[in-house]
């Protein structure tokens, strides 16, 4: 990581490093630095949105924190989403600091950390929509804020310069399926104040118009459940607090028994409900070995699964390999929520083996069973008129998404000069009322496989190429002092086959055989020996074959 510098301790100068979540979808994290001390706000995951071989998870490079662990007084969380927490675990490795959020977002947070070894008391503080609180030298308030999942804020920092508003993840749902509407007059009032930068979620800034209600899911999905004559499965984001209310509220209504599948949806549905944010009723609920008795047109199957994970409960449901449910022709299956980019194929895919089961499917493209979370232009134009900030720096988003965003600033009278348009690595300083982009990092994300273990990039451009041009391995035993060949065995995985391509084979074992003959290796060591072999086999599949795999050569002598 470059321009990393020292942290400005002047009074009155404000840096903020974005280290992820801007012209990119996913690890949101934000830095701000003032007075000598540090706040992060959010430190989210990234999901690959093309298949990368072995990486389940994108988390920020979160040096410079590590860096300066000591000078962390908390790290304020807006939303319990994997993309704003996700990587908590990681920064609580390294940094002893308090952390700040709803009760929901801790509490989900809290689920997650039960997997993670830290050998030390975490410290976590409740914070409310309406509150302010001190952190440092940092004066925050927490504004009521309107998204896909509940116990969400936006931040507002206070400083001698004016006050810093991040948005968060947000949309103006008028009729919240929990009554929370975002708090447009706290924003009118902080726009009087005065704002001297917003920081604005971008991510639905293509969409004209309005983003609908969530409610408009509710009558959708409960029109579906009405004319279903069978089961009824709906698979949803298992984060979906207020998605998961209105399926419990229609089968509730319709006479309708529920089974909750999957890890992440029984534990977030067992959180939510603890914490008071999900209405539970218990006496629909029943088991899934009470499930197989009920008739199919009395239950309802809440899981997760929506974007094809081949491992999900609805997955394996629709290839017939779960254990303990099978679909049946005359069920219903409701895929709440969106086709998000790069997973299209593995929920056609699913969608295709659901109907192979009989199943009727409802999903994005054919039903009106999802809304995003994420405000649509008319609601952005509105927020900036409401906010009226001095700059203005789109964020949550790719990069067309920040421009478009920065073009509607523009409608709105932010002037060009005003309108910071940057990525992921920006250093932004404020001084004396005025901003401007100081620097850039170099950073690097950590990508994490199955095992959240971190996968060094040398290991991904190397499984890269063995994906695409295969491997040859070659064994040899030679004698000793002789050089003499005792045994050649050749394997050429993804390169070449045993039936097809026996001419090509022998050439290579004849070459080998050649190049041993042509160095004496009965004079040379292994390893020169070995270094020779790979070079004539580098340059035989190159240049004889117009191929490059990837060659491994063992020798060994007795």
């Amino acid at each position: 990581m470059t321009g990393k510098g020292k942290t400005s301790e002047e009074t009155g100068i404000i840096r903020i490093l974005l280290l992820g979540g801007v012209g990119e979808i996913g690890m949101n994290c934000m830095v701000l630095e003032k007075g000598g001390q540090i706040l992060i706000i959010d430190c989210g995951v990234a999901f690959p949105s093309e298949p990368i071989l072995g990486v389940e998870l994108k988390i920020p490079d979160l040096r410079y924190i590590y860096e300066r662990r000591e000078q962390v007084v908390g790290i304020v969380l807006t939303h319990g989403h994997e993309d704003h927490i996700g990587a908590v675990p990681y920064l609580l490795r390294e940094v002893d600091a308090p952390v700040y959020g709803t009760r929901l977002t801790l509490g989900l947070l809290k689920e997650k950390l039960q997997e993670t070894r830290i050998h030390r008391k975490l410290r976590f503080q409740n914070i409310s929509a309406g509150e302010r609180r001190q952190i440092g030298n940092f004066d925050l308030e927490f504004i009521q804020a309107s998204h896909s999942i509940a116990g969400v804020v936006s931040v507002a920092l206070r400083t001698e310069q004016g006050i810093i508003l991040h948005s968060s993840d947000f949309k103006l749902d008028p009729t919240p399926v929990d009554g929370k509407r975002m708090d447009l007059n706290k924003l009118a009032r902080l726009g009087e104040e005065g704002v001297l930068a917003f920081f604005s979620d971008s991510t639905n800034v293509e969409q004209e118009g309005h983003t609908p209600s969530e409610k408009e899911v509710g009558k959708a999905l409960f029109e579906i459940f009405k004319n279903a004559q069978g089961r009824i499965i709906v698979a949803s984001f298992a984060s979906h607090i207020h998605r998961i209310q209105q399926v419990l509220d229609a089968a509730l209504e319709l006479g309708r028994k529920v089974l909750i599948q999957g890890r992440s949806m029984e534990a977030t549905t067992r959180i939510a409900s603890q914490l008071g944010y999900l209405s539970l009723p218990a006496q629909i609920l029943v088991p899934v070995q009470k499930a197989k008795s009920i008739p199919s047109e009395k239950l309802v199957v809440i899981t997760t699964g929506t974007q094809g994970e081949p491992l999900s409960v609805l997955s394996r449901l629709a290839r017939g390999e779960h254990k303990q449910l099978k679909v049946i022709p005359g069920d219903t299956v409701a895929l709440s929520s969106k086709f998000i980019p790069g997973n299209e194929k593995a929920i056609q895919g699913l969608i295709n083996d659901l109907y192979r089961q009989g199943a009727e499917v409802f999903y994005e493209k054919v039903s009106e069973i999802h809304c995003s979370g994420h405000a649509s232009q008319e609601e952005l134009k509105l927020v900036l008129g409401l906010v009226k900030p001095r700059y203005f720096i789109p964020v949550h988003g790719e990069y067309r998404h920040l421009v478009k965003h920065k073009q509607l600033a523009l409608q709105m009278g932010i002037k060009e000069d005003r309108c910071l348009v940057v990525e992921s690595g920006a250093v932004l300083e404020f001084r004396d009322g005025s901003g401007r982009v100081a620097g850039r990092m170099e950073l690097e994300p950590v990508v994490l496989d199955a095992n959240r273990s971190p996968v060094p990039e040398g290991i991904l451009k190397a499984r890269t190429r063995l994906a695409y041009a295969g491997a040859i391995l070659i064994s040899i035993v030679l004698e000793k002092g002789t050089g003499r060949i005792l045994d050649l065995k050749l394997k050429a995985p993804g390169v070449l086959t045993e039936e097809g391509d026996r001419e090509q084979l022998d050439e290579v074992r004849d070459r080998c055989q050649a190049r041993l003959r042509m160095i004496d290796a009965g004079r040379k060591s292994v390893e020169e020996i070995e270094d020779q072999l790979l070079q004539e086999m580098k340059r035989l599949f190159k240049v004889r074959l117009r191929r490059r795999p990837m060659v491994f050569v063992l020798v060994t002598e007795v």
